[in-house]
């Protein structure tokens, strides 16, 4: 039954429901005494045309001028790897919570606005982030909005659809006007269809990778011309939709646009990260002064404090990384991101600041840092003030190390790759969802093997940040570039290994000889080895990338060392530790079929179930 047509009647309660409080999902209801404005209804038969009935859903105040409408977010676009990095159950919707007044909506007050997940109880960080975005967003909008004004925007909408009927006919030819389309296709709109509807002879529907619909239409002299959804710049996630479907289809379309790109985008100020190698997996704050200051007010302390409890040996890791950066004689090169952190004492300063660098400083604030295996054994508030103690800074220092870490990486369990001779096994997540995107593209199209990527540990606090780069002929490349610009990888385990040992001064590789003799020195004396920790006991670190590199002709094969001059045809997948100057075995080769197989084992229970 149309909207406009039911009886809105308030309900007796059955002793289950709140009083005065009933929930109106697809049927809807009203109380009988408060004017309900029909833009309102209009609106919601919108929702439930260009998406499903199930995703709009009504609660009314039996007594009070209000009305709270929740807006179902399909999310299940995001891959399973980035829900799991953005903790969001791809699988569930996310709820936005409308609270209007229910006589005068769009003219009444701005409405309040609360974003979450039914299921996601604890650590749903990206609803803080949204909500944000869609409380500016409203804010924008109410400057303007009004029920008149919406209203002629949908009479210009109807009267340009007046001679083929009403716009459901018009969308179920089309099928465009839902982001998460109840059809698998989008196809090529016939020329029957649009007789005598459109001047133009041709249609083709194209849908952008930010889940925004432009259309682009191809006149008979074969001039194409492009009609974005909006007037502002095609295609850029911050468009705003157009109003022609009412208020609620536009706020649901600019949610679906920024969604996908939130790791994009600052959590404070919402401007875009500059960032050496575009943006990384995890939302973060921007490195901008009044952003910083900001954070200290989104929560992202608390988040820092389970971070230590449930991901200890994360933690453990990258301190370690953190140190190695800043005890390298290249710092001033590769310590970057420089911290950005308030002074617990002065709120309005920055005791480490960017743009007043002092490693000094820096590295008797780490010295301070307890090691994790001691926070873990004591309750986190005591640690934090024998911390406080021991320097004022140090804790502030981890929280800020732990916040900044914009990779994914999990300690991998009792089933990782055992022929790889380390407990300290990570699987690692780097690239944000659009390179991942681009990556999978093309892998569909040139497929794509495993190779190792070996660095010296003071390179990774920055890789974390910034992402595995293209550093070739720039400031950042230490081992030369004799076969070209581009990223360095090896299928045979003793080259990377040899790579990973260099650093801090030391620019000769070992020869596979020397690694070979280390590795059986390292397995024919058992009894000179303490018992595997879960914690790294040792700062003499060694460690290398497994990564997953596309076979297209770009990758540039030169023996067993290969040259992959697109950073994007590279992504991370696993991170392995060494102590004590240990290796792996060094004649492990990726090609081989029972390494491959074993690494897609690994592969397959871990990125998508970790």
């Amino acid at each position: 039954m149309d909207i406009k047509g039911q009886c809105w009647t308030d309900e007796e309660s059955d002793g289950e429901n709140e009083p005065e409080q009933f929930l109106y999902g697809i049927q809807g209801s009203c109380a009988a005494d408060l004017y309900r404005h029909p833009q309102l209804d209009a609106d919601i038969e919108a929702v439930k045309d260009i998406y499903t009935d199930g995703a709009v859903s009504v609660r009314e105040y039996g007594t009070i001028d209000d009305v709270d409408i929740d807006l179902q977010i399909n999310i299940s676009f995001l891959d399973e790897e980035v829900a799991t990095a953005w903790k969001v159950i791809r699988t569930e919707p996310i709820v936005l919570r409308l609270r209007f007044s229910l006589s005068q909506y769009l003219d009444g007050p701005e409405p309040s606005v609360e974003v979450f997940q039914p299921s996601n109880k604890e650590g749903f960080s990206l609803g803080l982030q949204l909500k944000k975005i869609l409380s500016t967003f409203t804010s924008q909008q109410w400057k303007h909005l009004s029920n008149e004004f919406l209203k002629a925007q949908q009479e210009k909408r109807h009267s340009w659809f007046k001679a083929g009927g009403t716009i459901k006919k018009f969308r179920a030819g089309l099928s465009i006007f839902s982001p998460i389309p109840k059809s698998p296709s989008f196809p090529l709109i016939q020329d029957t269809v649009l007789k005598g509807k459109l001047s133009v002879p041709e249609l083709r529907v194209t849908r952008l990778m930010n889940r925004s619909i432009s259309c682009t239409m191809k006149n008979p002299k074969g001039e194409l011309f492009s009609y974005p959804p909006n007037s502002q710049a095609g295609g850029h996630c911050k468009n705003i939709p157009t109003l022609e479907y009412g208020f609620l289809v536009q706020i649901m379309k600019y949610s679906e646009q920024r969604i996908p790109t939130l790791n994009e985008y600052c959590v404070v100020c919402d401007e875009q990260h500059v960032f050496q190698n575009g943006s990384m997996l995890k939302p973060a704050v921007c490195t901008r002064e009044l952003c910083v200051f900001s954070f200290y007010t989104l929560g992202v302390m608390s988040g820092a404090a389970e971070e230590v409890a449930t991901g200890a040996e994360v933690v453990d890791l990258l301190v370690a990384m953190c140190r190695a950066a800043l005890e390298s004689p290249r710092k001033s090169i590769i310590f970057e991101p420089y911290p950005s952190v308030v002074d617990p004492n002065d709120p309005k300063t920055l005791a480490f600041n960017p743009k007043k660098k002092n490693y000094e400083r820096l590295q008797k604030a780490l010295d301070s840092v307890m090691s994790i295996r001691e926070m873990t054994q004591g309750s986190y508030l005591e640690i934090k003030k024998q911390m406080d103690k021991l320097d004022p800074l140090a804790h502030p220092l981890l929280q800020w190390i732990i916040s900044s870490n914009r990779s994914h990486i999990v300690k991998l369990p009792l089933s990782r790759l055992k022929f790889m001779h380390t407990s300290h096994q990570f699987l690692l997540l780097s690239s944000p969802p659009a390179k991942e995107a681009r990556f999978r593209t093309a892998k569909k199209l040139y497929g794509s093997t495993f190779a190792f990527h070996g660095s010296h540990i003071e390179n990774w606090h920055s890789v974390l940040r910034n992402g595995l780069v293209n550093a070739s002929y720039t400031k950042l490349q230490l081992h030369g570039a004799a076969y070209g610009k581009g990223i360095y990888l090896s299928p045979i385990s003793s080259i990377s290994f040899g790579y990973s040992g260099m650093g801090k001064g030391q620019h000769r590789m070992p020869t596979k000889d020397e690694l070979v003799l280390r590795y059986n020195r390292m397995n024919t004396m058992p009894q000179s080895r303490p018992i595997q920790s879960r914690f790294l006991q040792s700062r003499n670190l060694n460690c290398i990338a497994l990564c997953e590199v596309i076979t297209s002709k770009d990758l540039q094969k030169h023996g067993n060392i290969w040259v992959c001059p697109v950073s994007d045809h590279v992504c991370t997948r696993f991170f392995f530790v060494y102590e004590d100057g240990q290796v792996g075995d060094a004649n492990i080769n990726t090609q081989e079929p029972k390494i491959q197989k074993e690494i897609m084992r690994v592969i397959g229970t871990q990125i998508y179930s970790s």
